[in-house]
């Protein structure tokens, strides 16, 4: 019976984001009746069962704003939880999370860089901010390799400096750019989904989907990865492989979202940190397809704040922040809160 218990828990964990796409659905400045909201939502897509008698606004609200919204918030609340799982467990380290590889900095850069210089051409910020965002992880990758191999510490302090080489780039961007323009690369740089869209859904979601796919095939080879590089060998793993297939996934996940979001920190550093805590297992073949629900409950639970806790739209990367920084700090306080060996 103890079994049938936890895989009940297991699945309506796994379940926990739909009662919350729902409830987003009517969550905003402008004010839709709940019961409204699905039915709209019912009716749109079992359109046999009849047309629906709410205003049209209604269905314009829901389908051109709000859906693609939030779509776009569990695609990012998986991508940035499920990386930061998948390295801390390729790092041996819970307090690793996707931005360690230079992925913001380089973000950042090719977005300030198209904000700055190239504002009259579409979709220069979300091209040139997921080019370098992997760019940088390249770099990393390729600065840490020496003889064949990546050592764990060198992808660590190499990433540091990637990290620092683009931000010192950011800075000297920002001081040349012009006011009114620097508003712009300030407020992505603070991380939004106000501009999401189903052109930018379409943008990221295909790469996210396979990015995750991979790193849940994978997620057994990053149990054996976190073991040690002696170990992985004995078992024969192909560490060098699986390594740089887990990091280009992660990367590749967080950089398309990134490209359009903005930088949203926090979220792969909180979610497999709680995940672990709650199961007390550092099992990943567990730890990232609950990681990848929290992470789309905390992404839905931040952006439903920032449309909606004041009369203006907040940076949804203020709304994580405050929300993480502090419950993260209460979990390191909190003794044998995580369980890693």
């Amino acid at each position: 019976m103890a079994w049938r218990r936890a895989s009940w828990r297991y699945l309506a964990t796994l379940l926990l984001p739909i009662p919350f796409f729902i409830i987003s659905l009517f969550v905003g400045t402008y004010s839709i009746p709940p019961e409204a909201a699905v039915t709209v939502l019912v009716l749109k897509i079992f359109p046999f069962l009849g047309q629906p008698t709410t205003p049209q606004i209604y269905e314009t609200i829901i389908f051109d704003i709000r859906l693609p919204r939030i779509i776009l918030a569990i695609a990012g609340g998986i991508a940035l939880s499920v990386s930061g799982a998948s390295l801390q467990g390729l790092f041996r380290n819970p307090l690793v999370d996707s931005y360690i590889l230079g992925v913001s900095a380089g973000a950042g850069l090719g977005a300030a860089l198209a904000i700055a210089f190239l504002p009259e051409l579409p979709g220069s910020a979300q091209v040139l901010s997921f080019a370098l965002g992997f760019a940088a992880f390249l770099t990393t990758y390729f600065v840490a390799k020496n003889r064949g191999e990546t050592p764990v510490v060198s992808l660590v302090l190499a990433g540091i400096i990637v990290t620092a080489l683009f931000s010192a780039a950011l800075s000297i961007i920002k001081f040349f750019t012009d006011v009114n323009r620097l508003a712009g690369v300030v407020y992505w740089l603070m991380g939004s989904l106000a501009v999401s869209g189903w052109e930018e859904v379409l943008q990221v979601l295909p790469l996210i989907t396979v990015a995750f796919i991979v790193l849940f095939m994978m997620r057994w080879r990053i149990n054996v990865l976190s073991l040690g590089e002696e170990e992985a060998k004995a078992l024969g793993v192909k560490i060098e492989r699986d390594r740089f297939i887990v990091l280009a996934a992660s990367t590749l996940m967080v950089s398309a979202f990134v490209s359009v979001a903005g930088v949203i920190g926090w979220i792969g550093l909180v979610v497999p940190h709680t995940v672990r805590m709650l199961l007390r297992t550092p099992d990943n073949r567990v730890v990232i397809p609950i990681s990848a629900s929290l992470g789309a409950v905390f992404m839905l639970l931040a952006d439903d704040l920032a449309r909606s806790i004041a009369s203006f739209e907040l940076p949804v990367g203020v709304i994580t922040t405050v929300i993480g920084a502090p419950f993260f700090l209460y979990l390191l306080k909190r003794r044998g809160g995580v369980v890693w060996k």
